[in-house]
Protein backbone atom coordinates (compact mmCIF):
# COMPACT_ATOMS: atom_id res chain seq x y z
CA UNK A 1 0.00 0.00 0.00
CA UNK A 2 1.34 3.74 -0.66
CA UNK A 3 1.72 5.84 2.06
CA UNK A 4 -0.71 8.14 2.76
CA UNK A 5 1.67 11.38 2.04
CA UNK A 6 3.95 9.74 -1.08
CA UNK A 7 1.71 11.50 -3.50
CA UNK A 8 1.70 15.33 -3.74
CA UNK A 9 -1.84 16.44 -2.17
CA UNK A 10 -0.79 20.72 -2.40
CA UNK A 11 -1.14 19.77 -6.36
CA UNK A 12 -4.05 19.30 -8.59
CA UNK A 13 -2.40 17.96 -10.95
CA UNK A 14 0.12 15.50 -9.03
CA UNK A 15 -3.40 13.98 -7.57
CA UNK A 16 -4.86 13.37 -11.50
CA UNK A 17 -2.16 11.85 -12.64
CA UNK A 18 -2.23 9.14 -9.57
CA UNK A 19 -5.98 8.93 -10.31
CA UNK A 20 -5.92 8.08 -14.09
CA UNK A 21 -2.91 5.90 -13.73
CA UNK A 22 -5.07 4.11 -11.64
CA UNK A 23 -7.68 4.33 -14.29
CA UNK A 24 -5.29 2.68 -16.60
CA UNK A 25 -4.73 -0.11 -14.59
CA UNK A 26 -9.00 -1.38 -14.63
CA UNK A 27 -8.35 -0.48 -18.06
CA UNK A 28 -10.64 2.45 -18.65
CA UNK A 29 -8.74 5.33 -20.20
CA UNK A 30 -11.56 6.32 -22.27
CA UNK A 31 -12.59 7.78 -18.45
CA UNK A 32 -9.58 10.18 -18.98
CA UNK A 33 -11.60 13.36 -20.71
CA UNK A 34 -14.02 13.31 -18.10
CA UNK A 35 -11.64 13.18 -15.13
CA UNK A 36 -9.54 15.95 -16.55
CA UNK A 37 -12.65 18.01 -16.99
CA UNK A 38 -14.15 17.35 -13.51
CA UNK A 39 -10.44 18.00 -11.87
CA UNK A 40 -9.93 21.01 -13.82
CA UNK A 41 -13.67 22.06 -12.72
CA UNK A 42 -12.98 21.59 -9.47
CA UNK A 43 -9.86 22.93 -8.89
CA UNK A 44 -11.37 26.06 -10.54
CA UNK A 45 -14.21 26.15 -8.07
CA UNK A 46 -11.85 26.63 -5.16
CA UNK A 47 -9.88 29.15 -6.68
CA UNK A 48 -12.62 31.86 -7.58
CA UNK A 49 -13.13 30.80 -11.30
CA UNK A 50 -16.33 29.14 -11.25
CA UNK A 51 -19.22 31.05 -12.52
CA UNK A 52 -21.11 32.86 -9.16
CA UNK A 53 -18.60 31.56 -6.38
CA UNK A 54 -15.94 32.44 -4.75
CA UNK A 55 -13.03 31.25 -4.10
CA UNK A 56 -12.52 28.94 -0.96
CA UNK A 57 -11.25 30.88 2.17
CA UNK A 58 -10.74 28.00 5.24
CA UNK A 59 -7.70 26.82 6.06
CA UNK A 60 -8.78 23.42 7.53
CA UNK A 61 -11.18 22.33 5.04
CA UNK A 62 -9.15 23.73 1.99
CA UNK A 63 -8.91 22.55 -1.34
CA UNK A 64 -5.73 20.61 -0.35
CA UNK A 65 -7.82 18.48 2.17
CA UNK A 66 -10.26 17.56 -0.65
CA UNK A 67 -7.52 16.35 -2.48
CA UNK A 68 -6.03 14.64 0.39
CA UNK A 69 -9.74 12.63 0.47
CA UNK A 70 -8.95 11.89 -3.13
CA UNK A 71 -6.14 9.93 -2.53
CA UNK A 72 -7.08 8.02 0.38
CA UNK A 73 -10.34 7.18 -1.68
CA UNK A 74 -8.18 6.10 -4.61
CA UNK A 75 -5.78 3.72 -2.54
CA UNK A 76 -9.22 2.52 -1.15
CA UNK A 77 -10.47 1.51 -4.97
CA UNK A 78 -7.47 0.30 -5.62
CA UNK A 79 -7.33 -1.98 -2.76
CA UNK A 80 -10.68 -2.93 -2.66
CA UNK A 81 -9.92 -3.69 -6.54
CA UNK A 82 -7.82 -6.38 -5.43
CA UNK A 83 -10.03 -8.56 -3.26
CA UNK A 84 -12.86 -10.72 -4.61
CA UNK A 85 -15.48 -8.45 -2.39
CA UNK A 86 -19.09 -8.17 -4.35
CA UNK A 87 -20.50 -6.36 -5.55
CA UNK A 88 -17.01 -5.72 -8.48
CA UNK A 89 -17.17 -1.92 -9.02
CA UNK A 90 -17.21 -0.83 -12.21
CA UNK A 91 -15.43 2.28 -14.16
CA UNK A 92 -18.43 3.62 -14.02
CA UNK A 93 -18.65 4.01 -9.95
CA UNK A 94 -15.22 4.93 -9.81
CA UNK A 95 -15.94 8.07 -11.76
CA UNK A 96 -18.40 8.54 -9.50
CA UNK A 97 -16.84 7.96 -6.32
CA UNK A 98 -14.28 10.76 -7.38
CA UNK A 99 -17.07 13.15 -8.50
CA UNK A 100 -18.04 12.66 -4.47
CA UNK A 101 -15.28 13.19 -3.06
CA UNK A 102 -14.32 15.87 -4.71
CA UNK A 103 -17.71 17.57 -4.59
CA UNK A 104 -18.26 17.08 -0.88
CA UNK A 105 -16.88 20.11 0.58
CA UNK A 106 -18.85 22.25 -2.09
CA UNK A 107 -20.98 23.53 0.43
CA UNK A 108 -18.46 25.42 1.95
CA UNK A 109 -17.96 27.40 -1.55
CA UNK A 110 -20.01 31.28 -0.82
CA UNK A 111 -21.48 32.59 -3.36
CA UNK A 112 -20.06 35.81 -5.07
CA UNK A 113 -23.19 37.76 -3.43
CA UNK A 114 -21.92 36.36 -0.22
CA UNK A 115 -19.04 38.49 1.30
CA UNK A 116 -19.91 37.89 5.01
CA UNK A 117 -17.71 36.27 7.28
CA UNK A 118 -15.69 32.68 5.56
CA UNK A 119 -17.24 29.50 4.27
CA UNK A 120 -16.88 27.75 7.93
CA UNK A 121 -19.86 29.69 8.85
CA UNK A 122 -21.84 26.77 7.06
CA UNK A 123 -20.34 23.84 8.75
CA UNK A 124 -23.76 22.75 9.61
CA UNK A 125 -25.17 22.61 6.70
CA UNK A 126 -22.66 22.01 4.04
CA UNK A 127 -23.12 18.52 3.33
CA UNK A 128 -26.62 20.04 2.09
CA UNK A 129 -25.22 22.44 0.40
CA UNK A 130 -22.53 20.04 -0.86
CA UNK A 131 -25.23 18.34 -2.38
CA UNK A 132 -27.32 21.39 -4.11
CA UNK A 133 -24.00 22.13 -5.42
CA UNK A 134 -23.83 19.03 -6.94
CA UNK A 135 -27.68 18.62 -8.11
CA UNK A 136 -26.47 22.42 -10.31
CA UNK A 137 -23.33 20.99 -11.48
CA UNK A 138 -23.26 17.46 -12.32
CA UNK A 139 -25.93 17.28 -15.16
CA UNK A 140 -23.43 19.09 -17.70
CA UNK A 141 -21.21 16.01 -16.87
CA UNK A 142 -23.55 13.38 -18.44
CA UNK A 143 -24.89 11.79 -14.54
CA UNK A 144 -28.20 10.56 -14.34
CA UNK A 145 -30.28 11.88 -11.32
CA UNK A 146 -30.15 8.60 -10.13
CA UNK A 147 -26.31 8.29 -10.08
CA UNK A 148 -26.59 12.38 -8.69
CA UNK A 149 -28.44 11.09 -5.72
CA UNK A 150 -26.57 8.49 -4.94
CA UNK A 151 -23.16 10.97 -4.79
CA UNK A 152 -25.71 13.05 -2.41
CA UNK A 153 -26.54 10.34 -0.36
CA UNK A 154 -22.39 9.61 0.05
CA UNK A 155 -22.55 13.12 0.81
CA UNK A 156 -24.51 13.41 3.57
CA UNK A 157 -22.97 10.15 5.27
CA UNK A 158 -19.96 12.33 5.86
CA UNK A 159 -21.57 14.44 8.53
CA UNK A 160 -20.87 13.59 12.30
CA UNK A 161 -24.52 13.42 12.69
CA UNK A 162 -25.23 11.10 10.13
CA UNK A 163 -26.14 7.42 10.77
CA UNK A 164 -25.22 5.68 7.26
CA UNK A 165 -27.73 2.41 8.49
CA UNK A 166 -30.74 5.08 8.00
CA UNK A 167 -29.52 6.33 4.41
CA UNK A 168 -31.33 4.74 1.99
CA UNK A 169 -29.45 3.48 -1.60
CA UNK A 170 -30.25 2.96 -4.87
CA UNK A 171 -27.85 -0.26 -4.75
CA UNK A 172 -25.36 -1.83 -2.94
CA UNK A 173 -22.81 -0.31 -5.16
CA UNK A 174 -23.69 3.13 -4.24
CA UNK A 175 -23.50 2.06 -0.27
CA UNK A 176 -20.11 0.92 -0.78
CA UNK A 177 -19.10 4.28 -1.91
CA UNK A 178 -20.57 5.79 1.10
CA UNK A 179 -18.45 3.83 2.59
CA UNK A 180 -15.38 5.06 0.93
CA UNK A 181 -15.82 8.43 1.12
CA UNK A 182 -17.10 8.68 5.42
CA UNK A 183 -13.59 6.46 5.86
CA UNK A 184 -11.82 8.62 3.37
CA UNK A 185 -12.97 12.31 4.88
CA UNK A 186 -11.87 10.98 8.16
CA UNK A 187 -8.76 8.81 7.45
CA UNK A 188 -7.13 11.77 5.19
CA UNK A 189 -7.64 14.54 7.49
CA UNK A 190 -6.71 12.87 10.63
CA UNK A 191 -3.58 11.01 9.29
CA UNK A 192 -2.60 14.04 7.59
CA UNK A 193 1.10 15.46 8.33
CA UNK A 194 0.24 18.67 9.98
CA UNK A 195 -3.05 17.46 11.33
CA UNK A 196 -1.83 18.87 14.86
CA UNK A 197 -0.41 21.89 13.63
CA UNK A 198 -4.30 22.88 12.16
CA UNK A 199 -6.61 21.91 15.07
CA UNK A 200 -6.13 25.54 15.98
CA UNK A 201 -7.61 26.73 12.43
CA UNK A 202 -10.41 23.30 13.05
CA UNK A 203 -11.50 25.40 16.50
CA UNK A 204 -12.01 28.50 14.65
CA UNK A 205 -14.34 27.45 12.12
CA UNK A 206 -16.21 25.71 14.66
CA UNK A 207 -16.74 29.01 16.64
CA UNK A 208 -17.17 30.87 13.57
CA UNK A 209 -20.51 28.11 13.01
CA UNK A 210 -21.61 28.23 16.56
CA UNK A 211 -21.74 31.82 15.94
CA UNK A 212 -23.49 32.18 12.71
CA UNK A 213 -25.70 29.68 14.06
CA UNK A 214 -26.61 31.23 17.31
CA UNK A 215 -25.95 28.09 19.47
CA UNK A 216 -25.99 28.94 23.25
CA UNK A 217 -23.00 28.84 25.12
CA UNK A 218 -24.03 25.94 27.31
CA UNK A 219 -24.75 23.72 24.20
CA UNK A 220 -21.20 23.46 22.23
CA UNK A 221 -19.06 20.93 22.91
CA UNK A 222 -16.01 23.23 22.93
CA UNK A 223 -15.52 26.06 24.90
CA UNK A 224 -11.80 26.81 24.18
CA UNK A 225 -8.74 25.37 21.66
CA UNK A 226 -7.77 23.46 24.99
CA UNK A 227 -10.90 21.51 25.05
CA UNK A 228 -11.15 20.74 21.82
CA UNK A 229 -7.51 19.28 21.66
CA UNK A 230 -8.11 17.30 24.99
CA UNK A 231 -11.59 16.20 23.45
CA UNK A 232 -9.47 14.95 19.77
CA UNK A 233 -8.06 11.59 20.96
CA UNK A 234 -11.61 10.60 22.83
CA UNK A 235 -13.14 11.71 19.38
CA UNK A 236 -11.24 9.11 17.33
CA UNK A 237 -11.39 6.04 19.99
CA UNK A 238 -15.01 6.77 20.74
CA UNK A 239 -17.13 8.00 17.53
CA UNK A 240 -14.48 7.93 14.59
CA UNK A 241 -12.90 4.43 14.99
CA UNK A 242 -16.29 2.29 15.86
CA UNK A 243 -18.38 4.53 12.87
CA UNK A 244 -15.57 3.44 10.39
CA UNK A 245 -15.13 -0.67 11.72
CA UNK A 246 -19.21 -0.56 12.33
CA UNK A 247 -21.34 2.01 9.99
CA UNK A 248 -18.82 2.28 6.87
CA UNK A 249 -18.50 -1.09 6.80
CA UNK A 250 -14.76 -1.54 8.05
CA UNK A 251 -13.48 -0.53 4.94
CA UNK A 252 -10.68 0.83 5.59
CA UNK A 253 -9.38 -2.88 5.78
CA UNK A 254 -9.01 -1.84 1.75
CA UNK A 255 -5.93 0.09 2.83
CA UNK A 256 -4.06 -2.87 4.65
CA UNK A 257 -1.20 -4.96 2.62
CA UNK A 258 -1.13 -8.63 3.78
CA UNK A 259 1.26 -8.82 6.72
CA UNK A 260 1.80 -5.80 6.84
CA UNK A 261 -0.11 -2.55 9.28
CA UNK A 262 -2.63 -0.01 7.69
CA UNK A 263 -0.40 3.04 7.00
CA UNK A 264 -3.69 5.50 7.46
CA UNK A 265 -4.66 4.46 10.83
CA UNK A 266 -0.51 3.89 11.92
CA UNK A 267 -0.38 7.94 10.87
CA UNK A 268 -3.97 8.72 12.66
CA UNK A 269 -2.42 7.09 16.23
CA UNK A 270 1.15 8.51 15.27
CA UNK A 271 -0.80 11.62 15.34
CA UNK A 272 -2.71 11.58 18.26
CA UNK A 273 -0.20 10.21 20.88
CA UNK A 274 1.64 12.99 20.08
CA UNK A 275 -0.82 15.03 20.76
CA UNK A 276 -1.19 12.76 24.05
CA UNK A 277 1.87 13.71 25.06
CA UNK A 278 1.75 17.25 24.20
CA UNK A 279 -1.08 17.71 26.94
CA UNK A 280 0.45 15.95 29.40
CA UNK A 281 3.73 18.38 29.33
CA UNK A 282 1.04 21.16 28.99
CA UNK A 283 2.55 21.93 25.61
CA UNK A 284 -0.90 20.59 23.54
Amino acid sequence: MVPPHAINTKSSAAVLRAVKAAFEDIGSTASFPLLNRLFEDVTGMFAGRYPGYRAIDMHYHDYEHTLQATVCLLHLLQGRNQTLDKPVLAPRDWELAFMAVLLHDSGYLKKTDDPVGTGAKYTFVHERRSCDFAREYLPRMGVTASEIEDICAAIICTGPRSKISQISFHRDEARQMAFMLVTADYLAQMSAADYLEKLPVLYREFQEAFDFEQVPLEQRPYHSLAQLLEKSPGFWSNYVRPMLDFEAGGVHRYLTTAGQPNPYLQAVEANLAELRRGLQAGTG
